[in-house]
């Protein structure tokens, strides 16, 4: 069985691969993007050597890598859910002999897998060369956040997941599809680094998955989050999947009832 969803992986990854080309233009596009978040940045510091904890060059790194890690973890398997369960083709799906968030599970890191090597990684390289932008330097750093980033593609995953599964209940849920999105980039640290918002807001974001989206990897990466902390954040990660896979096996189970219940 493993073999297979390797397979799907590895499907994914040459299906993406045959439209590179549209990743192209999109490694341009980003890196004005990140570009333009710089000179913001560095006018919201104003010759300031820290704010939040963070230098003006952790900063850089952070909102640099934020975006570019944001291509390894985003997915849209929520949306191929929906469609498949109100073109009817989860019925189908459903009685093959595999898993089937599983399958999408590994279609979605397939394509992660082909989104950071042909776009992200090259991101990275060619933001290095107009922005004081640096890499972490020590294989330990690196390995933290590479770790704290897959644990990162999980958590959003299985978010992604709970939301496609609802389509089973709700047939239609586009709006919950697009605010999940929106709260997903907001309240992950893409837009603002958790530790620009207020405390009382900070608070309560500690009781939610989001922050270990985004923020927890990019600060690993931009060395805000020292070896000894990084395994701290790794295991609220850890702690985070586990605790996710709990409403996602409940709402399955009940999707699975309400299929064989309208298919008789």
């Amino acid at each position: 069985m493993g073999k297979l969803y390797l397979e799907l992986i590895r499907i994914r990854f040459l299906t993406m691969l045959a439209y590179r080309v549209n990743y192209y233009s999109g490694i341009i596009i980003y890196n004005i993007n990140i570009g333009a978040y710089y000179f913001l940045w560095g006018a919201i510091y104003g010759g300031q050597k820290n704010l939040a904890g963070m230098t003006v060059e952790q900063m850089t790194a952070y909102v640099a890598i934020a975006w570019m890690s944001r291509a390894f973890y985003f997915n849209n398997i929520d949306q191929e859910i929906a469609q498949e369960v109100r073109d009817g083709k989860v019925a189908i799906e459903m009685i093959r002999p595999y898993n089937y968030l599983t399958v999408k599970a590994a279609q979605a890191l397939g394509e992660g897998i082909f989104r950071f090597l042909v776009f992200a990684l090259p991101g990275m390289i060619l933001v290095s060369f107009f922005l004081p932008f640096s890499f972490p330097s020590t294989w330990g750093a690196w390995g933290n956040y590479l770790t704290s980033l897959l644990l990162a593609f999980v958590i959003n995953t299985e978010i992604n997941l709970l939301t496609g599964v609802l389509t089973f209940f709700l047939f239609r849920n586009e709006g919950i599809m697009f605010a999940k999105r929106v709260v997903v980039d907001l309240l992950s640290g893409l837009i603002l680094p958790i530790s620009f918002f207020p405390i009382w807001a900070q608070a309560i974001m500690n009781y939610l998955p989001f922050q270990a989206i985004n923020y927890y990897p990019s600060m690993i990466f931009a060395g805000a989050v020292g070896p000894e902390k990084a395994g701290e954040v790794i295991l609220l990660q850890i702690i985070w999947v586990v605790i996710l896979l709990l409403p996602i096996s409940l709402l399955w189970r009940l999707a699975r009832r309400k299929m064989i219940v309208q298919g008789g």
